[in-house]
């Protein structure tokens, strides 16, 4: 009824003819009867508060795009500016001077007006005019005094300015320790905002202070609510007859888990099975978490808070109690468990020509991991073939069947991004001792492809069947962005076909051509940020990496919200249960459980590239002074990016390239010397030194080695023909002018995931 009524006042504001009204006459247009004045302007507080509505100086109300405003997500940056993201994905992002901040901070939600439209190179630029929702309560960071006040360093660098901290506000907090303090007046212009000490973490030398600022920061919760507790308590450890009436029973049927050596959380077993006619059965058996988890439970209602599992480098948060997430509900191995069972006949071109969802109890044979599996396939290791000789054919049969999947994803053009990860291995303490690239094999591939089949199986299926259902989206990308890709691409020499369509081939083909060049690692990156970010989604509208007009999240109920509600869908379904009000509610209630997941999911992402960030410095913080050898990995107006062989990253800043006064060519996208005409270019080899790992800040600087032959080569150079004197200032205002579409891409950092997660 509520939602009835603000689709009825938004519909109103919208129409053409529509001038801001005060609420009163508002009241008298809209027929609102006298006893629901209250909840009238009750409902408009909570659009007011949504920013789907903008109430005027003159508490006039109207629509913010009828009003020339922007209605968005403040994006800070550590330099004082902002950008605001619009909720509208069709509109561009809006530039923020320090100085029309007005008092906003990194992430709230706000309402900007635009003072100067965009120009073909520039972002349209504006001012805040109103905060709507605040999203920094508290702030974590290193705690400073002065004799008469303090102040707090945020570790987030996109808050810009110190939080004011007065003295009686200390609560025995020490200079040099990492603090929680609570807002207690947010800022002004000109004026910092103030807070109060709420928690003291620990040294920020402490071991394990640094890892748990960032938990802290993100709002992540490592212990659950009692009565979270009490309910998982409550579940029963074994699988009993009761629970397994009506249920297939898979027992007899051979099956693995396959996973990482240090995962606890297994919720997907395979199976493989030769059909009479020479084609392929494949059975993924996904844990039943909600036969444990019920819905509007105290632990349902925690899984949608937290919406997903949080993997740092040093931990995991799980999104559900342990007792289930590494006890009944995951698929260790020799004990019964209850599964939700997709089984997809597949002929020998990759088409699945038959398929069938049921709920199944099963008894995993062994618990393999990526290595051994590895190991067998590739290494033929006979120890290993020895020990799993009764599985060998099965993981041939899987290996075979996945290699089928991939080639037919390719055919149809799905975009496979081959970037290297970095496996961090700490020690006891938290410390990091070595940092490596984590090698990505065909058993890691054989899962992913499964997986990927099963997911696209059940969003069809669903689709189909016309059932709510919460699909995994990733939409075409915005033709701005593609067109600034392509001239990039240009200026390397490469070029996409049907840029004003593009099709995902067009991508994938771009990508076979620079395989092994020095231009792959550059021109990856710089695609993969010129498309949109997937998401969740109560409508279908297909998944464009994929390529595939069908796509959801089933496998990973344990660690991923989203499964878990299509799995309560889908059983509902397939008893029968989805109709009429059920349907309606879950219509309802769906769109916004896809958003808050997109969000929590965002969220994980961040803090997870944090933490590895963070440890990556720590790393090579013992390395300073060291030389390393590494690749041009981005070039820009300030410096160039060089990644070392273990996927660790730095900067070399040009005002530390003394060897000449470097020019950067955007249209090469390379730093050229003036005198020398010595030329960096993106996946050029240098020799660099570690200048300094910056743990505060988490960066590292690099300094570029010259070797003895470049030195030489240098001092034979010929004599340079002198040049008029010219003002550095102008000069390197010039030099400064890049295309700031490509330019954002190149400077932003790269979201590393887990690779069944990438999608």
């Amino acid at each position: 009824m509520i939602e009835e009524r603000k689709e009825r006042i938004l519909a109103f504001m919208k129409e053409a003819a529509y001038k801001p009204l005060l609420s009163n006459e508002l009241a008298i247009v809209l027929d609102v009867p006298k006893s629901d004045l209250e909840l009238f302007k009750s409902i408009l507080d909570e659009l007011e508060a949504e920013g789907k509505i903008f109430k005027t100086h003159r508490d006039r109300y109207g629509v913010p795009e009828r009003m020339s405003l922007i209605v968005g997500r403040l994006q800070g940056n550590e330099r004082g500016y902002g950008f605001v993201i619009p909720d509208d994905e069709n509109q561009a992002d809006i530039f923020i001077s320090a100085d029309s901040l007005n008092g906003a901070m990194h992430g709230d939600r706000v309402v900007a007006r635009v003072n100067k439209k965009s120009l073909t190179d520039k972002r349209a630029e504006g001012e805040i005019i109103r905060v709507i929702g605040r999203a920094n309560k508290t702030i974590v960071g290193t705690f400073e005094s002065s004799r008469y006040f303090g102040f707090l360093v945020p570790d987030n660098t996109k808050i810009s300015g110190d939080i004011f901290i007065p003295k009686d506000e200390f609560n025995n907090a020490k200079p040099g320790q990492k603090v929680i303090a609570e807002i207690i007046k947010w800022p002004e212009k000109r004026r910092n905002a103030e807070g109060k000490v709420i928690e003291i973490i620990g040294d920020k030398d402490e071991p394990g202070a640094d890892i748990l600022s960032i938990i802290k920061s993100y709002n992540l919760n490592e212990s659950f609510p009692e009565d979270v507790v009490r309910q998982a308590e409550s579940v029963s450890e074994i699988v009993t007859e009761d629970m397994i009436k009506g249920r297939r029973d898979l027992r007899g049927l051979r099956m693995v888990t396959i996973d990482g050596e240090d995962a606890k959380d297994l919720d997907d077993a395979v199976s493989i099975e030769i059909l009479p006619d020479g084609n392929y059965r494949l059975g993924v058996h996904i844990a039943d978490v909600t036969h444990y988890v019920t819905e509007n439970s105290p632990l349902d209602k925690e899984a949608l808070k937290r919406g997903t599992s949080v993997y740092l480098v040093d931990r995991v948060i799980p999104m559900l109690p342990r007792k289930l997430s590494n006890g009944i509900c995951s698929l260790n191995p020799r004990v019964d468990r209850l599964a939700f069972t997709v089984m997809v006949d597949i002929d020998q071109t990759g088409k699945v020509f038959n398929h069938d969802i049921f709920e199944s109890v099963i008894n995993i044979d062994e618990r393999m991991t990526y290595t051994n599996v590895y190991k067998i396939l590739e290494h033929n290791d006979e120890e290993l073939i020895k020990r799993y000789d009764y599985l060998i054919e099965d993981f041939k049969k899987m290996k075979e069947l996945a290699l089928i999947l991939r080639n037919k994803r390719r055919v149809r053009g799905a975009i496979d991004f081959d970037f290297e990860e970095a496996k961090i291995i700490l020690d006891e303490k938290g410390k990091p001792v070595q940092v490596k690239r984590y090698e990505i094999t065909i058993a890691n591939k054989i899962i992913e492809e499964f997986m990927l089949v099963c997911n696209e199986t059940v969003a069809e299926h669903f689709y189909w069947a016309n059932s709510p259902f919460v699909y995994r989206i990733h939409e075409d990308p915005d033709s701005e962005k593609i067109e600034a890709f392509n001239e990039f691409i240009h200026n390397l020499g490469y070029s996409l076909k049907g840029i004003n369509k593009i099709h995902p081939k067009a991508l994938q083909d771009l990508l076979a051509k620079v395989k092994g060049t020095k231009e792959e690692r550059i021109i990856s990156t710089v695609m993969l940020r010129s498309l949109q970010k997937a998401k969740y989604s109560h409508n279908n509208e297909g998944h464009f990496g994929l390529a595939a007009k069908f796509y959801s999240h089933f496998t990973s109920p344990i660690r991923r919200y989203p499964d878990l509600i299509i799995h309560r869908i889908m059983k509902e379904y397939l008893k029968g249960r989805m109709k009429g009000e059920r349907e309606e509610q879950l219509n309802n209630r769906l769109p916004e459980i896809a958003r808050q997941c997109s969000e929590r999911e965002r969220t994980a992402e961040e803090a997870e590239r944090q933490t590895e960030d963070l440890k990556k410095v720590e790393y090579m913080k013992q390395h300073e002074g060291e030389v390393f050898e590494g690749i041009i990995s981005g070039v820009t107006s300030f410096g160039m990016f060089v990644e070392l062989d273990n996927t660790i990253e730095g900067l070399v800043r040009m005002s530390n390239m003394e060897d000449d006064y470097y020019i950067f060519n955007e249209k090469q996208y390379a730093l050229v010397g003036e005198r020398t005409r010595k030329t960096y270019r993106i996946g050029d080899t240098v020799t660099v030194k570690l200048a300094k790992a910056d743990l505060a800040i988490r960066k590292i600087d690099f300094l570029l080695v010259e070797k003895e032959n470049e030195v030489e080569d240098a001092e034979n150079a010929p004599e340079p023909v002198k040049k008029p004197i010219v003002d550095n200032k102008k000069h390197k205002r010039k030099k400064n002018v890049i295309d700031k579409k490509v330019l954002k891409h190149i400077q932003g950092k790269k979201s590393k995931k887990k690779k069944r997660d990438r999608v």
